[in-house]
């Protein structure tokens, strides 16, 4: 892809040790794209490492394949079953080293941050999380998982958060985005 100054991909992970939610959107100057979206089942296989492993080759094919320059993650949240969180937190760390494998920088968002960047409220429900993100990026085809439409939010989050020439915090949400492109407003 030819970039410039103001066009990076970035690549958003919901991590599971079951169903893993993946995003991939396409910043150019102002303009959000998205490029895919979907979901890796792990369901169907029992072996804890072997679910890794996959992880990590399905997440090194979505590197190579779309070239992202940043990888944005949603933070575990914590739950009371520390089993599921210890494999939660052991598929998480296996995306991220992929992404560290080719030298990607890492971001980290918790939910909460994720659902009040996308629709203006930290306790959203999925819902309307992928409502929100149909309209703004104009998705055609409604995805089967929420998964996947989680993972997308956390690459639009991730966008709302960096500007590129400066580092610094773009939009603090929402409603900034809004503010700030009233001219992409219909």
């Amino acid at each position: 892809m030819n970039k410039t100054g103001n066009d990076r991909v970035i690549m958003g992970i919901d991590p599971g040790t079951n169903i893993m939610g993946y995003g991939i959107i396409q910043q150019k100057n102002k303009e959000l794209t998205l490029l895919t979206l979907g979901v890796l089942k792990l369901g169907n296989i029992p072996d804890q490492p072997e679910k890794l492993k996959k992880i990590f080759s399905f997440n090194l094919e979505l590197i190579e394949t779309y070239k992202p320059d940043e990888v944005a993650l949603e933070a575990p949240f914590y739950g009371k079953n520390v089993q599921s969180m210890l494999k939660l937190g052991r598929a998480q760390g296996v995306a991220m080293a992929a992404a560290l494998y080719r030298g990607l920088p890492i971001y980290e968002y918790s939910p909460r941050k994720v659902k009040q960047s996308i629709t203006g409220r930290g306790a959203a429900s999925k819902e309307q999380v992928a409502e929100m993100l149909i309209r703004f990026l104009k998705i055609v085809e409604r995805p089967q998982h929420f998964d996947a439409t989680d993972a997308v939010a956390v690459a639009v989050c991730h966008y709302f958060q960096k500007d590129l020439t400066t580092g610094t915090e773009k939009y603090s949400g929402w409603k900034a985005f809004i503010s700030q492109n009233q001219d992409r407003i219909k």
